[in-house]
This record gives structure tokens, C-alpha cells and sequence, in this order.
């Protein structure tokens, strides 16, 4: 009992520590003053100091202004393209198991075939259909990313269709409105929630991929991708921290969004803190 409660109270600080880390960049995005982002000739390819912790660009742009404002960017693109994706799981998960046979094997039928095509590619076609930008990163993430999320919410709603409490409910007379609303929907948001968080980890590093190779965001964007891909033509010349910095900082929003995910997910599924 000890070690269960012990375990609890590490996902409890480890999950705190995460969404301070966000709410955290989130603030210091807006706080920041935005002439770090103005061009300053005068100040070019500074290393790291005191008044420019992560350096300078070819511009004299600052870059922890630039790395700053360029992960709050992704994170607002990674948000709404991961609760775009949930909502179609959502939808579709629930439609599956609860509107007949028929709607399940078009369901299933349209899983497996985004399944069988790699994330990235169907992204990279989404988001040159639709221009770039950040509207084809959220449309392209929300069409590729729903699949696993949505066969997890057919699962679930066919396991509660059959607990012993809808059938009271049924023989009772509720309605399949009724029964959704109060017995299924309070259920899946624990599901939701969890698969939104673990898809935002997903949306962020496509969104920086898809923009390091032209396709993304714009580039008078101060976007991940943009600064890396920008970088790149510098680095032969000792620039390191260009791409140093922002590269670190990315994975560290990725992994940050990665722990409270699967610490939700413990929370979500006891089994697992028992098994501790």
C-alpha cells in the first residue's frame, strides 16, 4: 500500500512539474518583448553570453526570443491539430460501435487504410494539397493521427455497452441518447484527454518537420522548423548554437508533453500503479 501510495505521488510531482514547464512557456512567450525578433545588424553571430543566453543569428536577431515564441507557435499548432484528431477518433470510434455493423466495417475499413500509409507521407500530401501553413499542418495532422485513438474508443464503448448498468438503463426504457450522454461520454474523457495529450507530442515534431523542408509554416514565422532549416547553411561556418539550443528545447517540449501523457495514462488505467 505504501509503495501504490508513494507511486501515486510521483505521478502527482512529476505531472505538476510538466504543465508548470507549459504554462510556464506559454507566459514567457507573451512576456517576452518582441524586438528580440527585429533584425540588429550590429549585434550578428553573437556566441552565448550573459545578455543572449542562446546566441545571436545572422541578423542579430536574438535567439531565445526566436526559440521562445517559436515553441509557443508549435505548441498552439500541435494543440488545436491534436483536439482536431481527437474529436474525429471521437467520432468515429463511437459511430463504429454504436451504429451497426455496416458503419463498422467503413469505419475499420478507412482505419486501416490511413493505417497502412505512414504519417508523414499523407501529411506532406495533405499539406501540399492544401497550400502549407499552419491551417494544412492542423488539417493533415487531424486526417493521419485519429486511426489508433479511434479503434480504442470502439473498444470502450462496446465494453460499456454491455456492463450490467446500461442494460438497467435499456430495460428501463432510456433512450440511446440518454444512455451515450450519461453512462458512455463521462467514460471516454478520461480516454480523450489521454489521447489528446499523447497526440500533441506527434503534431509538433510533424509540424517541425513539414516546416524545416518548405512546406509548413511560413517563414516569417519565428517556427521551429524555420529556425533549424535557416541554421543549417550556418553551421560549417561555427554558428553551433543556432540549431543547439532551438534542436534541445524542441525535444524537451516533445518529452515534457510525453511524461504527462503516460502519467495520465497511469491514472486513467490503475492496473499499472499496481503492478508497481
Amino acid at each position: 500500500m505504501r509503495t501504490f501510495f508513494h507511486y501515486r505521488r510521483q505521478l502527482w510531482i512529476t505531472s505538476a512539474a510538466a504543465l508548470l514547464l507549459l504554462l510556464l512557456l506559454y507566459v514567457t512567450a507573451h512576456w517576452m518583448d518582441p524586438a528580440g525578433l527585429a533584425a540588429n545588424l550590429g549585434q550578428r553571430n553573437l556566441g552565448p553570453s550573459l545578455a543572449h543566453p542562446f546566441g545571436t543569428d545572422w541578423l542579430g536577431r536574438d535567439m531565445l526570443t526566436r526559440t521562445v515564441k517559436g515553441l509557443a507557435l508549435s505548441l498552439q499548432v500541435g494543440l488545436a491539430a491534436g483536439a482536431s484528431s481527437v474529436v474525429i477518433a471521437g467520432i468515429l470510434g463511437l459511430a463504429a460501435a454504436g451504429m451497426g455493423n455496416a458503419v463498422d466495417r467503413v469505419v475499420a475499413w478507412l482505419t486501416d487504410l490511413f493505417l497502412s500509409v505512414p504519417h508523414l507521407v499523407t501529411l506532406l500530401l495533405i499539406a501540399f494539397v492544401l497550400g502549407g501553413g499552419a491551417k494544412g499542418i492542423i488539417i493533415g495532422v487531424a486526417l493521419t493521427h485519429w486511426p489508433s485513438l479511434s479503434r480504442v474508443i470502439r473498444a470502450e464503448v462496446l465494453q460499456i455497452r454491455t456492463a450490467p448498468y446500461v442494460a438497467m438503463s435499456r430495460n428501463f426504457g432510456k433512450s440511446r441518447w440518454w444512455i451515450a450522454a450519461k453512462h458512455i461520454t463521462p467514460h471516454l474523457l478520461p480516454q480523450l484527454l489521454v489521447g489528446l495529450i499523447l497526440v500533441v507530442p506527434h503534431a509538433i515534431l510533424h509540424e517541425a518537420s513539414i516546416t524545416f523542408i518548405g512546406m509548413g509554416l511560413s517563414p516569417h514565422e519565428p517556427a521551429i522548423g524555420i529556425i533549424l532549416s535557416e541554421s543549417m547553411r550556418y553551421l560549417s561556418s561555427g554558428l553551433w548554437w543556432l540549431a543547439l539550443f532551438p534542436g534541445i528545447c524542441l525535444l524537451a517540449l516533445v518529452r515534457t508533453f510525453a511524461v504527462l501523457g503516460e502519467n495520465l495514462k497511469q491514472w486513467v488505467d490503475p492496473r499499472h500503479a499496481h503492478e508497481e
